[in-house]
């Protein structure tokens, strides 16, 4: 957990990600990612020397017409001293049963998205953040590449002026691999995903692809997130 939190940290600092007042609402997905993120923010705000609230959300998209069963997300909530919110949807039965969406997760993520922004409005947060790390980022910049044709990823920090909130990642720099280790030390519940096509997307051809060149040639993602970073895109731009 220490080196995700050195990770974490870092991000904060350089680029400028939390400020003393914010409230930020946490995504909680329930998956290692948002789980090791909302532990290491719980864990920071103890000593970061930034005064900062958090708030735990979680968007039920009820695949299949069922509830997700969030009570270990609930118990670590407690645990944290951290609120913590549940919101049920219908986005699971209108992307798969009444759109019947070919290619689903397109609009799956554009419908959650948008419930998430306003819940964390609706909660009174100016920030929300979320469990996106290093190895989402490479994958994200050459989805964009080969498959829609252009350079581009998501910022590390974004203001969404529609909404009045700010979007922060502070597991950019954390590699996939470490976040597994820091979930696995910290015991954390992982609550299972119950998408239809979980598994079987593009992402996971390109992070496949990208898990394959890694094993071919040592520091291939990482020279591709170097690239992104020294190209200053989308606010990835080296404080010198």
């Amino acid at each position: 957990m220490q080196k995700v939190l050195g990770c974490m940290r870092k991000a904060v600092w350089e680029f400028d990600l939390i400020q003393d007042g914010d409230k930020i609402a946490v995504g909680i997905s329930g998956g290692k990612d948002s789980l090791v993120l909302l532990t290491g923010l719980a864990r920071l705000r103890k000593f970061i020397g930034i005064d900062f609230e958090i708030v735990g959300i979680t968007l039920d998209p009820q695949f299949g017409g069922v509830m997700t069963d969030y009570s270990p997300v609930e118990e670590l909530c407690k645990e944290l001293q951290v609120e913590y919110h549940i919101q049920r949807t219908d986005i699971g039965k209108i992307v798969f049963d009444v759109r019947k969406e070919e290619h689903p997760c397109s609009l799956c993520a554009r419908m959650r998205r948008g419930a998430l922004h306003d819940m964390t409005k609706a909660l009174g947060c100016n920030k929300l953040a979320l469990g996106h790390h290093k190895d989402d980022v490479v994958e994200t910049f050459m989805m964009n590449l080969f498959i829609e044709g252009r350079i581009g990823c998501f910022a590390p920090k974004s203001y969404l002026s529609r909404k009045d909130i700010t979007l922060i990642r502070p597991l950019v720099f954390a590699k996939e691999r470490d976040i597994k280790k820091a979930a696995a030390q910290k015991e954390l519940e992982i609550v299972k995903s119950r998408c239809p096509v979980d598994g079987h997307t593009k992402r996971e051809e390109f992070k496949n692809w990208l898990r394959e060149n890694n094993r071919r040639d040592k520091g291939f993602s990482d020279r591709i997130f170097g690239a992104l970073r020294r190209s200053g895109l989308d606010g990835w731009d080296i404080r010198q």
